[in-house]
C-alpha cells in the first residue's frame, strides 16, 4: 500500500482468516481488538479507529496454541477507514518488523497449521 494514500501493496504472504486477540499501544494506552486474519508477515486488526499509515506499533498477540501472549513490533502498512466508500471492513494492516527467529517460527507454525486445517476446495466437474 502506498503510505501516502493508503493504497495496498502486493502481499508477501498468504493471509488466513482466523480471529486472534491482540492488544496494541496508542497514545491513550493499550487497546484490545481482534485480528481477523494473519500471515507469516503480518496481520489485519479490525478497528474503527486505525492508526495512521507508518505508525510503529507494539503488539501483544495471543495465539490459541500458546500458553502465554507474546509481544511483537509492527508498522501500519495500510488502513481501511470506518465508513469507507468501498464498504471494506475498517481496520489496519500491520506488518511485523524486527521479529526474532523464535517468534517468527511460532507464527509460521501457527499459520502452517491453519493452512493444513483449511477444507480442500471443491473439485470442478468436467
Amino acid at each position: 500500500m502506498d503510505a501516502a494514500k493508503g493504497k495496498r501493496q502486493e502481499r508477501k504472504a498468504q493471509r488466513l482468516h482466523h480471529e486472534i486477540l491482540v492488544a496494541y499501544r496508542t497514545v491513550d494506552g493499550f487497546i484490545t481488538d481482534w485480528a481477523v486474519n494473519i500471515s507469516k508477515g503480518g496481520l489485519f486488526v479490525n478497528t474503527r479507529t486505525p492508526l495512521p499509515v507508518g505508525s510503529q506499533v507494539r503488539l501483544i498477540v495471543s495465539l490459541p496454541d500458546a500458553a502465554f501472549p507474546f509481544d511483537l513490533q509492527g508498522k501500519v502498512s495500510w488502513v481501511n477507514e470506518f465508513d469507507n466508500a468501498s464498504n471494506l471492513v475498517p481496520g489496519m494492516g500491520i506488518e511485523f518488523v524486527d521479529i526474532d527467529d523464535e517468534k517468527r517460527g511460532r507464527i509460521a507454525a501457527f499459520v502452517d497449521k491453519l493452512q493444513k486445517d483449511l477444507p480442500e476446495p471443491p473439485q470442478s466437474k468436467r
